[in-house]
């Protein structure tokens, strides 16, 4: 593939709702600049993007991919995101790497929450972004709801750049509101020009209005000609040098609209990326010099010190490991020797590629700004790459925190190694993967956005890397403790021929108050009747008892234990008897000491739009949670603060997304133990006894 300069690329992130044509859109754009020879679709699992046998099979797009579109002599590389809130990971990585967002909405479903969460994406990320909306060709698409519902979200940033023309129901033209013409559709995407209908002339006139009041805010001189002259102030020309300022600068963003499987609208969208939205020589970017500890701005320049950062990782058993990489400044070629920062390990480049789909494509080199990929790198997402005379350190990749967990385990016997092992490749691909090895309930834990991404990892195990897992709901990791006092007398004696075993012990149990700590041992023996040197011994089985309580088999938490007398044998008495007996008194003494079983609590966070505060709180209080405050985030959001048991928890993702049509979101961390209803009790210790036998 040719080299493109700086100037010349336009790196766009495809974002918006499941299901809202974004993979539709990409392909269309491919077919157009002569990737692919024939309009591939979703449903047959065809399309460029979704490659994965896994996005084939479900329809829906799982991972980021590549697509780099040549166009007037330009390179868009396209990065088509996934829309389903569980790849969340995907789309940031996507956001990280973009230099602006094209948030596609579904003509026909409207704006939906998905809508919302890309554009709250383009703002954490601060991307110039434009919206298009796509499947125009539908009977039910309605563009001007589309166009009102966006206004009364963000207000006079929305600037629609053109109107749908129907007839009979059928999308046949629009109306360019920038150059004040109409044109209708003559097979296909070809076009020819056209009165502006009667019916759209009001609607024109507000969406002309809009538009250039936007313009005459770009400068003093166009706001006196626009009060002078009005909507017929400006040249085409003059509204688009002064629209690619007000994107570019996120003033302004257009809507745009077509319909992607007739190929209508695309060449305009592929048109105005090129003309309004930034190349990364209009970006900034900025690290920090690891030697100095200076600030570095890059700012996608040729002419500095080459680096770069990898914001994604594919691991794939088939096509083998490559590190996508933008290139933050210098030109990185196929010879260069360069640094990993995070590793400190120096290597050669060897091939660069960019990725169409799932191709590799070799090129020579790419310059600053350009994304590629390098193959069989030892990095892993987020990872700087420079050179060792010049290190330099990006923080640029930040992904959402998995709160969704679920137990899992091999299949076959013999195959954890196998399932571990691909697990591992699955987390360096996906960031918003974690595996938690949960030694004290034995057993190893899956982190996910949700539990539809916990399942399709499941499935990619299988399919991938023919490693068979299940999954389960995840141990609760409860704890034991007192709440009273106990006295207990103790004696181990144990004659077999020989020496025998005798150990006695008297001591006392009781509440410590401190339930970080499994116990604090006190000896106040006096007149040596239990000998100093049998001290350790006592503790050691102290030691080795609080970690299987005798309720449940649950850590022991919060015991203080006292020993104050006991007696000993001068031949038969050893470490042994009197660590045995220190046992069999713990077991006694606690039982007798009024035992509880403590559950764990979270504090959680739930951030929801304020109607459906009250289902939230409703279902919190259905978890036995203690709601704690709700504050309003004055972006027509509440959030919810309250104390949970993790016992709780579980399932609460698809719960919370299902109250709330996907909007709500929730962060949680443990806080604290606490001790557990009785009912809640009695089942657990009922559910461990089972498990025992």
């Amino acid at each position: 593939m040719k080299v493109y300069a700086t100037d010349k690329i336009r790196n766009v992130a495809i974002l918006g709702h499941g299901g809202a044509g974004k993979t539709s859109l990409v392909e269309a754009m491919a077919n157009l600049s002569g990737i692919t020879t024939r309009l591939g679709n979703v449903t047959d699992g065809t399309t460029i993007s979704d490659f994965d046998k896994e996005e084939q099979k479900r329809k829906f797009s799982i991972s980021t991919s590549m697509v780099p579109i040549q166009w007037n002599d330009v390179k868009i590389n396209v990065l088509d995101t996934p829309g389903y809130f569980d790849f969340v990971g995907e789309v940031e990585e996507a956001a990280a790497a973009a230099d602006a967002g094209i948030i596609v909405v579904n003509g026909k479903s409207g704006v939906e929450v998905g809508t919302q969460k890309a554009w709250n994406i383009c703002e954490n990320f601060g991307l110039p972004r434009m919206f298009f909306v796509s499947n125009m060709d539908n009977e039910h698409a309605d563009y001007h709801k589309i166009v009102e519902d966006l206004t009364e979200l963000y207000g006079n940033k929305v600037a629609p750049l053109f109107l749908p023309i129907r007839e009979n129901d059928k999308y046949v033209g629009y109306v360019d509101v920038v150059r004040n013409a109409a044109f209708k559709y003559v097979d296909k995407q070809k076009k020819a020009p056209c009165d502006i209908p009667a019916d759209l002339e009001a609607d024109l006139e507000a969406y002309r209005e809009t538009l250039m009041e936007g313009i005459a805010e770009t400068s003093e001189e166009y706001m006196d000609r626009y009060f002078e002259e009005g909507v017929d102030a400006f040249t085409p020309e003059e509204v688009f040098a002064a629209l690619r300022v007000s994107v570019c600068g996120g003033d302004l963003c257009p809507v745009v609209m077509g319909a992607c499987l007739n190929l209508q609208g695309v060449v305009i969208l592929m048109e105005d990326i090129v003309n309004y939205l930034p190349s990364p020589a209009d970006a900034k970017i900025s690290g920090t010099d690891v030697k100095s500890g200076e600030e570095f701005a890059a700012d996608y320049d040729n002419g500095k010190a080459k680096s770069a950062f990898v914001f994604k990782t594919i691991v794939d058993p088939f096509i083998g490991k490559y590190s996508m990489i933008k290139v933050a400044s210098g030109t990185i070629r196929g010879e260069d020797t360069l640094y990993d920062v995070e590793t400190e390990n120096e290597f050669r480049v060897g091939k660069l590629y960019v990725f169409e789909g799932s191709k590799p494509q070799e090129v020579s080199e790419l310059q600053a700004g350009d994304i590629g990929a390098i193959a069989k790198l030892e990095a892993a997402t987020g990872d700087t790459l420079a050179t060792k005379a010049a290190p330099v350190k990006y923080d640029v990749v930040k992904t959402s925190v998995p709160y969704t967990y679920k137990r899992y385990s091999a299949v076959k016997k013999g195959e954890d190694d196998k399932v571990a092992q691909a697990l591992a490749k699955i987390c360096q691909e996906d960031l918003t993967v974690r595996v938690v090895n949960d030694s004290e309930n034995r057993q190893t834990l899956l982190y996910g956005m949700g539990d539809q991404h916990l399942d399709i990892i499941v499935s990619k195990l299988l399919t991938k890397y023919k490693a068979e897992a299940v999954l389960d709901r995840p141990r609760v990791a409860f704890r034991e403790t007192i709440r009273k006092k106990s006295d207990v007398d103790s004696k181990y004696k144990k004659q077999s021929g020989g020496h025998g075993q005798y150990g006695h012990v008297k001591m006392t149990f009781e509440p410590s108050g401190d339930l970080e700590t499994p116990y604090v041992f006190e000896q106040i023996v006096v007149g040596g009747a239990v000998p100093k040197n049998f001290f350790p011994a006592v503790e050691k089985g102290i030691q080795e008892s609080v970690q299987k309580g005798p309720m449940a088999g649950y850590p022991v938490v919060g015991v203080k234990a006292v020993l104050y007398d006991g007696s000993y044998h001068p031949v038969d008495s050893s470490e042994m008897a009197f660590k045995t007996a220190a046992s069999m008194a713990f077991k006694d003494g606690f039982m007798k000491a009024g035992p509880v079983l403590l559950e764990p609590i979270a504090s959680l966070k739930v951030v929801v739009p304020d109607k459906f505060t009250g289902d939230v709180v409703g279902d919190l209080n259905k978890r036995r949670g203690r709601v704690l405050g709700m504050n309003p985030d004055h972006k027509g959001n509440t959030i919810v603060e309250a104390d949970v048991p993790m016992s709780e928890m579980y399932g609460y993702s698809t719960q919370l997304r299902s109250m709330t049509g996907g909007s709500g979101d929730f962060s949680y961390e443990f806080a604290r133990y606490e001790q557990a209803p009785a009912d809640v009790q009695e089942k657990e210790i009922a559910a461990r006894a089972a498990e025992q036998e």
